[in-house]
């Protein structure tokens, strides 16, 4: 517990000496709210009003955009953990009374900060540009909660992407399903209704739709129905799942000579 706080601790000290780190994971899903609500804002407004009611279509744009903000934060905790593989810092750790698991866990804590603090950032930006959240304590509460799970779940996935890559340009590219691919074939711009027939299958059974469309309940109102039970099983299944693999390919890595 004392090792993995230690790295906690040098992690959190790189973020604060590089604030670009924080700026990069940040402005993607803050071009993504500006470019859908102003720009394609009246012809997406069109398809979601039916499903959305009266609420303004930023509203029903900034819960999926929030999933979107921990999404992006997948490709600096592989690219993080892939340096320093290569860098040879992970095999001095290995030749020090160090717990092995402690250099992966403080990746991780360090990363869901940083995702936690891009969130409330990517919510401030939100309320500038006319989000008006319905959500009271207790769903504000609830919301803070599904972040945290999720953002532990893909994290854990993004180390482990990053220890599959044998390069910092490959730990790049391997978590772009998590951070591209899943958040637009979902329900984060338009609802299922809207979606062509083989895409909508595939958004409706998809991990990220159903925490979409959890936090779109929270937020602005509306049914949850079996959503929430989806979005807590998904979180916590990912996140044993990233684990339990990242755990794996960590110990599996070469020792040092």
């Amino acid at each position: 517990m004392i090792d993995s706080a230690t790295m906690f601790r040098r992690n959190l000290r790189h973020v604060l000496r590089y604030p670009s780190m924080i700026v990069g994971t940040l402005s993607v899903p803050v071009i993504m709210l500006l470019l859908f609500s102003y720009i394609f804002g009246n012809t997406m407004s069109a398809g979601v009003g039916a499903a959305a009611g009266s609420a303004d279509y930023i509203d029903y744009l900034v819960p999926g955009i929030l999933l979107m903000t921990i999404a992006s934060g997948a490709v600096q905790t592989a690219v993080s953990i892939r340096m320093d593989m290569n860098e040879g810092i992970v095999n001095r750790f290995r030749t020090m009374p160090v717990s092995r698991t402690s250099v992966v866990t403080g990746h991780v804590f360090g990363s869901v900060v940083q995702n936690v603090v891009v969130v409330v950032l990517v919510i401030g930006v939100g309320l500038a540009l006319g989000f008006r959240p319905t959500a009271g304590l207790v769903e504000w509460v609830a919301v803070a909660g599904l972040v945290l799970l999720v953002s532990f779940a893909i994290t854990w996935l993004a180390v482990a992407l990053g220890l599959v890559a044998k390069t910092v340009e490959g730990a790049s590219n391997t978590p772009l399903p998590l951070s591209f691919l899943l958040p637009f074939v979902s329900t984060t711009f338009i609802p299922l209704e809207s979606l062509p027939s083989g895409t909508r299958w595939f958004a409706e059974y998809q991990p990220y739709t159903p925490i979409i469309e959890t936090l779109r309940g929270l937020l602005i109102g509306g049914p949850i129905g079996h959503n929430g039970w989806l979005a807590a099983g998904w979180g916590v299944v990912l996140t044993v799942v990233g684990y339990l693999w990242s755990k794996k390919l960590f110990n599996r890595d070469p020792q040092p000579h």
